[in-house]
């Protein structure tokens, strides 16, 4: 089939709006759908919008069995971001239908947030803030970055690149992952740890898996209850990994410093109580939401609607 025949369709938002991805994707394909309504695409109104559509661009859209079997002429899915939660890989190879995907396109936008939100609560910006708008003029004592024992849960693209980014900051550094990385650990002087040594251990305990049965919930409240009562807690990479409740819980009680999500078990998240917490910071999923990262997730998925491959072999190497 010649580019000009296929049919494409773009779910993401951000890709949408990027008036850079549009002209290099309407460069290669001449039939592309956007979504310039800006929907939130699910279920039945996800199906219409990719009704006869030969390969799509997804971003935190589920891709199921009973969307698939809906959608007899799609062959590739190409992804605009790095997690692939939301894909059933199992159905996809059922159904013959490609994936393309590239890591850690954004892993510097991520990680840059993350050091982002350990500086701004161990200041205690988030509670200044607030105080200086309510009339509170009060200066708040807090803490070094910089010395302090970060703990990196999951050292995959992220995790490194963080770990190269704390390098000035002169801290020790925990991880714990299921692989092994000890060439890369050699290199950084980083020790690796179980989770239990980790939680104990750390100032700053961040999160950076993905969401599978192996790590869901994997923060239960005795888990979270190792943790020191001035240590910070981040998540910016799926949410599902912690104890929502749990964590909201031991902020009240001083049982830990602070917490920074980015990604919630439900989102938007609807837990008013824990939001409006002066020592917790809220942000709606924006780890891949710098420019520089749309740029680069969106030629990755772009060059994914040519350069795939079939989901077994990520499913093979999980």
């Amino acid at each position: 089939m010649k580019n000009e025949e296929i049919k494409v369709a773009v779910t993401s938002r951000s890709f949408s709006r990027n008036d850079i991805l549009r002209k290099e994707l309407l460069h290669q394909y001449k039939n592309v759908k956007f979504n310039d309504d800006g929907l939130r695409l699910q279920g039945d109104v996800l199906i219409d919008f990719l009704q006869g559509c030969h390969k799509v661009i997804t971003a935190l859209e589920v891709i199921d069995d009973d969307l698939l079997r809906r959608l007899p002429n799609l062959k590739v899915i190409s992804k605009y971001g790095v997690g692939l939660d939301m894909i059933d890989m199992q159905a996809m190879k059922n159904h013959n239908v490609k994936l393309g995907w590239t890591g850690g396109v954004n892993r510097r936008s991520v990680s840059e947030l993350v050091i982002s939100f350990a500086i701004a609560l161990l200041r205690h910006v988030p509670a200044s803030h607030r105080e200086v708008l309510s009339g509170t003029w009060r200066q708040h004592i807090g803490g070094h970055l910089s010395g302090r024992t970060v703990g990196i849960i999951g050292c995959g693209y992220v995790g490194k690149d963080l770990i190269k980014m704390l390098q000035p900051f002169g801290c020790p550094i925990l991880v714990n992952d299921i692989k092994n990385y000890d060439d890369f650990y050699k290199q950084y002087n980083i020790k690796s740890v179980g989770k239990e040594e980790l939680l104990a251990r750390s100032d700053v305990v961040t999160l950076h898996t993905p969401l599978d049965d192996s790590t869901k919930n994997m923060l239960t409240s005795k888990m979270l209850s190792l943790m020191k009562s001035k240590a910070i807690l981040i998540n910016v990479a799926r949410g599902g990994l912690l104890d929502e409740d749990a964590l909201k819980k031991m902020l009240i009680n001083g049982r830990l410093g602070g917490a920074a999500l980015d990604v919630f078990s439900i989102e938007p998240p609807r837990d008013k109580e824990l939001l409006e917490l002066p020592n917790f910071i809220v942000t709606p999923h924006i780890g891949g939401s710098a420019n520089e990262a749309i740029i680069a997730m969106g030629r990755a998925a772009i060059d994914g609607l040519v350069d795939n491959i079939s989901p077994s072999i990520i499913m093979d190497n999980k």
